[in-house]
């Protein structure tokens, strides 16, 4: 408690009020910041993970990772399910076919089978095989993406078709001895995002080196393949 300085207070005793008084003012001002601190502490402990720093999540929102590599998301912009071999069928459509400097681009048609509809987003995998069953070997190297061109989600309705623009360089632009050349029966094909093999029965010039590679895949696109249209 602070003693009211006399009516006249020397200079001494001036001087030890004023500094009362200030030391006074100093602890309550101390005492209020430690409250405030103690309070910010309290609230925020109550939102930080233990392990690290805090996290801000919108109301309702959930947290996902994007799938890896080319396969196709979870759902398309429609919240269709992706689309699964079981319930696709694969086509070489020859008729629509177009040659350009040395390729021939092939529209894989994509044809929904089942009763459902669903989507498709990405590339599909590619590559010549010796059957149409797990037990046929590959033949030659794999089809490389296109890198330059983006991927869309595909939604095909039940009974509806999406495509992929298949290019095939001409084995002919090998070196036999480099190409070692060979008739391929058979095109294996992995729909966007499936382990799951489908099939389509063509015959194409082929290179059993892999040193020799002739195919280049593009991203699905809507409907069936038209000449002319690849994107």
């Amino acid at each position: 408690m602070l003693t009211t300085p006399p009516a006249t207070p020397g200079i001494s005793g001036l001087a030890r009020g004023r500094h009362a008084v200030s030391l006074t003012v100093t602890a309550v001002a101390t005492a209020g910041l430690l409250a405030a601190c103690a309070s910010t502490s309290a609230n925020q402990a109550g939102t930080t993970p233990a392990g690290g720093a805090a996290t801000t999540r919108t109301p309702g929102a959930t947290m996902s990772a994007s799938p890896a590599g080319t396969g196709s998301p979870a759902s398309g912009i429609a919240g269709l399910p992706a689309c699964r071999s079981a319930g696709l069928q694969v086509t070489v459509n020859v008729s629509q076919a177009g040659g350009a400097a040395g390729s021939t681009y092939y529209p894989v048609d994509f044809t929904n089978t089942s009763s459902s509809a669903c989507s498709l987003y990405g590339y599909p995998g590619m590559s010549f095989v010796t059957a149409d069953s797990s037990t046929g070997r590959q033949i030659g190297a794999a089809a490389q993406e296109n890198p330059g061109l983006p991927k869309v989600t595909v939604n095909i309705a039940a009974g509806g078709k999406a495509h992929a623009w298949l290019q095939v360089a001409e084995a002919g632009n090998y070196p036999a001895a480099t190409c070692q050349p060979v008739t391929a029966h058979w095109l294996r094909v992995f729909a966007p995002g499936q382990t799951e093999a489908l099939y389509a029965n063509q015959a194409f010039n082929a290179c059993s080196s892999a040193g020799a590679p002739l195919l280049t895949v593009m991203p699905v696109r809507a409907g069936q393949g038209v000449q002319g249209t690849t994107p």
